[in-house]
């Protein structure tokens, strides 16, 4: 089948948008580069970006699987070392030396051993010789292993063509040397500001929706809801330390529910969901409920709250991987049943669970669902012994439930992420799509599920069979963008938020 996908209008671009908030730069005189690391969520998602110092155009971009904490660019060659690492909490400090080429774009991780070292200071000496810090191993007895290290100059002829994984625990041998931890994002923030005055530390966008006079409302990282106007201009945004997820507009369009993302360590400060006004964003109504919730906009646009936690020993916990459906004529949710002999740690196993919404606490407002309403289906997983995480999803018109989820495991397998079509109300699967990635986001029109991945990919599959229809790569220019919100707006038109903290409104035709 043949289709097209475009990008028509881009909300929230701006210089350096790739990496989120700076940690790191290093700039080269040279080569009229600048290396940037950003994070984006609070120190998830660590990102490197190098960029035309003239243009601030993004040449290369890679995501590292840790922290960056070192870069340094080759003296002759196109050629950034970069060195990442972190603590485990625990016990280890890990990390990688990655070699990225800046011709090609590919990076080459360089250490032997597959937990790595933290690397803390990388330093050319001259072509051929490199001076890594590191952190120790472990921390096992060792009172200075947060503030000491290790020190290794590794020697190649050409590094540009070192191979995954040679450097061996041997070649890092080297001296105990103090090895403090300093901070540069202070430095990267000056640098970014000088080099683009219009940058924008804007963080991953959660949940966006169009309005019927063509605004763009969207909640993100640092901002409980933000405001665009069709002409591309924001309007205005409510921020937040750590900002909105799910959005409920009202019928009438004139304001809107909002849940406020409060982690655990938050306990102290209880969750809020917020009604603000869609004119200038400001708050006309709240409410703290009594466990962590999710929102959502049923099928007859009011406003619903779903648990989206447990408790343990009478403490309500956020569920990491709760499920949220929209559209629903009801409220679905997932409702943990206690085994015998489990860890009092262990939630249950988890039932697709179902309410009719209630009456709220006044008009408008949602209401938490009542225990006495609550019916439990069927298991969230249809494989006998399985534990399967919750996800994103949908209630179709006849009632059944497309959703994403993904297979506990220790060390995942390839196809343990999926999106399936149960019947109700006894759960069986219709159909069954597999991937490796996670999705992120999930939405569906009459005809087709859309849902966005980790990866950067958009896939359409067919309602009815789970037929994939087409795939696309979700891309700006040459780079590769990660969906992390989706909501479709009309037939062949997509609202997609990216981790970046970019909004694109997309046109699709098959």
């Amino acid at each position: 089948m043949t289709f097209s996908f475009s990008v028509d209008r881009i909300l929230g671009d701006r210089p350096f948008a790739e990496i989120g908030c700076p940690t790191l730069a290093v700039a080269d005189g040279r080569l009229n580069l600048v290396a940037l690391a950003g994070t984006h969520e609070f120190s998830d998602h660590p990102t490197v970006g190098v960029y035309d110092t003239a243009t601030l155009s993004c040449r290369v971009l890679i995501r590292p699987r840790c922290a960056v904490q070192a870069m340094a660019f080759h003296p002759t060659l196109r050629l950034l070392a970069i060195g990442t690492g972190s603590y485990d909490g625990g016990y280890f400090f890990g990390g990688e030396l990655l070699l990225l080429n800046l011709e090609t774009g590919a990076s080459v991780p360089a250490f032997e051993h597959h937990g790595g070292r933290q690397v803390l200071g990388l330093e050319w000496l001259d072509e051929q010789r490199l001076r890594v810090l590191m952190a120790p191993p472990d921390d096992w007895q060792d009172e200075e292993a947060h503030t000491h290290g290790h020190t290794a100059v590794v020697s190649r002829p050409d590094w540009t063509m070192v191979p995954p994984g040679s450097i061996t625990p041997h070649d890092l041998a080297g001296p105990r040397v103090p090895a403090p931890r300093p901070d540069g994002r202070a430095a990267a923030y000056r640098l970014v500001t000088e080099l683009g005055p219009d940058w924008d530390p804007r963080l991953t966008v959660r949940a966006a929706e169009e309005l019927s006079d063509g605004r763009i409302l969207a909640t993100l990282g640092g901002v409980q809801l933000e405001c665009w106007l069709p002409s591309g201009e924001r309007l205005w945004a409510v921020p937040d330390e750590e900002g909105g997820s799910e959005i409920a507009v009202a019928r009438d369009e004139s304001s809107a529910w909002v849940s406020l993302v409060r982690p655990e360590r938050h306990h102290r400060r209880p969750q809020s969901v917020v009604r603000l006004s869609l004119a200038d964003g400001a708050q006309v109504d709240q409410l703290t409920p009594s466990v962590y919730v999710s929102l959502s906009s049923a099928a007859d646009g009011t406003a619903a709250l779903a648990p989206s936690g447990y408790r343990i020993a009478g403490v309500p916990v956020a569920d990491r991987h709760p499920i949220r459906i929209r559209h629903a004529g009801r409220t679905w949710f997932l409702s943990y049943v206690k085994e015998e002999g489990t860890r009092r740690s262990n939630p249950g196993v988890a039932w697709m669970a179902t309410a009719e919404p209630g009456p709220g606490p006044g008009p408008g407002r949602p209401a938490e669902p009542e225990e006495a309403d609550v019916r439990r289906l069927f298991p969230c997983s249809w494989v006998p012994g399985e534990r399967h995480f919750g996800g994103p999803g949908v209630e179709a018109a006849d009632g059944s439930l497309i959703h994403a989820g993904r297979v506990f495991r220790q060390r995942r397998r390839p196809g343990d992420s999926f999106v399936v079509r149960r019947a109700a109300p006894d759960g069986t699967p219709q159909w069954v799509f597999r991937t490796d990635c996670s999705a992120t986001a999930l939405d569906a029109d009459a005809t087709t599920a859309f849902i966005a991945y980790d990866d950067g990919e958009i896939v359409a599959l067919g309602l009815d069979t789970g037929t994939v229809l087409w795939r696309h790569r979700l891309t700006l220019g040459n780079m590769s963008l990660i969906p992390t919100a989706l909501t479709v707006t009309q037939a062949g038109r997509l609202l997609i938020g990216t981790r970046d903290g970019r909004i694109l409104l997309c046109s699709t035709t098959t």
